[in-house]
């Protein structure tokens, strides 16, 4: 029976300790060693004496003691929070705990297992990260082929073909995107809505999930149809997995869903009911170019397939706080196709889902 933390009286470097033996006696597979030093020393850039949080629960703690185990070469003091441990879940409110830690720290680190119903909690860990500017690393449900396969991109690279795209759309006044599979989407950029690069390498500026390998926004107006033949996000994904064989086909007009359809009656279901929750759940609120060149499939995952090489939009929250969208909303679901063909204004940049300009 774990004790509610309020209750224990013990002063911040012996907690520091106990957490630290705590979580470095836990043994974890050497395979995940080079994906958490690319967390660490190229994602984050963690210096010694830097304070980090780190969060994760009971799935998921062999990965955070690979990542922890990297903190601890480096240097860096930091808590580990193991979510089951403060509250019961599905988590709708983020701990008092760990939000004041936050409040103290440089670095942060969520490696965790979500479930139905806990965005409102991760909202509350972001909206600290965005006011504080923590240089964060969002991993949500990060397993064990992300951490052998997407962690261990070379980010640098991704990261000078992310700029590279980045320049391009900074300048564009729309983008379209076909497959063969039947998408034709076409977004018109808002010049007010500032493009965004997360390629892994993270910043004060914007927190980054890992493993990275994207440029967003929000877009001025979407229309058109997107065939889902990848996966969908949020808790859905782990539900649904890869789409493949079963994609969910959606229109959007005026930036707005209209139809949505499968041949998977309960996931057109959940997918319509989910972008229904709030009054802007069905609004495209993101539109993204997932630019990780190392990953060569779908894998029916969500934290790794967005950054797999094309479009993809989100309808829902516009991270407006980054994007400078003026809406807002309390879901937010990734949609991700394959093998894209895009054009930024007249420019052919993929053909078949690999890039045509290099970074």
């Amino acid at each position: 029976m774990s004790i509610p933390a309020e209750q224990v009286k013990i002063p911040a470097l012996s907690l520091q300790r106990t957490e630290r033996r705590g979580i470095l006696d836990i043994p974890f597979d050497p395979e995940y060693s080079p994906g958490a030093f690319n967390a660490v020393n190229v994602c984050l850039q963690v210096q010694a004496g830097e304070q980090v949080c780190a969060i994760t629960d009971e799935a998921t703690i062999e990965i955070a003691a690979s990542i922890v185990h990297e903190l601890d070469k480096v240097g860096a003091p930091y808590h580990a929070w193991v979510l089951e441990e403060l509250a019961e879940r599905p988590m709708t409110d983020l701990p008092r705990e760990i939000l004041d830690d936050l409040e103290s720290s440089q670095v942060s680190i969520f490696a965790a297992q979500v479930q139905a119903h806990e965005l409102r909690s991760r909202i509350q860990m972001t909206d600290v990260v965005n006011r504080r500017k923590i240089r964060h690393a969002h991993m949500v449900n990060i397993n064990r082929q992300i951490m052998l396969e997407g962690m261990r991109a070379d980010f640098q690279r991704v990261d000078r073909l992310s700029q590279k795209v980045v320049e391009m759309v900074r300048k564009a006044s729309k983008i379209r995107a076909q497959t063969a599979a039947g998408t034709d989407l076409t977004a018109d950029l808002n010049s007010k809505y500032k493009w965004l690069k997360t390629s892994g390498i993270i910043t004060p500026e914007k927190w980054g999930n890992l493993p990275g390998g994207e440029i967003f926004t929000t877009p001025g107006e979407v229309n058109g149809t997107f065939v889902i033949d990848g996966v969908v996000g949020d808790y859905l994904c782990a539900k649904f997995g890869d789409l493949q064989e079963n994609p969910l086909t959606v229109r959007i007009k005026g930036n707005r869903l209209t139809e949505a359809h499968s041949e998977n009656r309960e996931l057109e279901s959940d997918f319509w009911n989910y972008t229904h929750t709030d009054e802007n759940s069905d609004r495209v609120g993101e539109f993204a170019i997932g630019t990780n060149i190392d990953l060569k499939e779908v894998i029916g995952h969500i934290l790794q397939d967005e950054k797999y090489p094309g479009v993809h939009i989100a309808f829902g929250n516009p991270y407006g706080a980054h994007t400078g969208a003026q809406w807002d909303s309390t879901t937010h679901i990734d949609v991700v196709g394959r093998k894209f063909n895009i054009w930024v204004d007249d420019v052919q940049i993929m053909r078949e889902g690999k890039f045509l300009v290099e970074g």
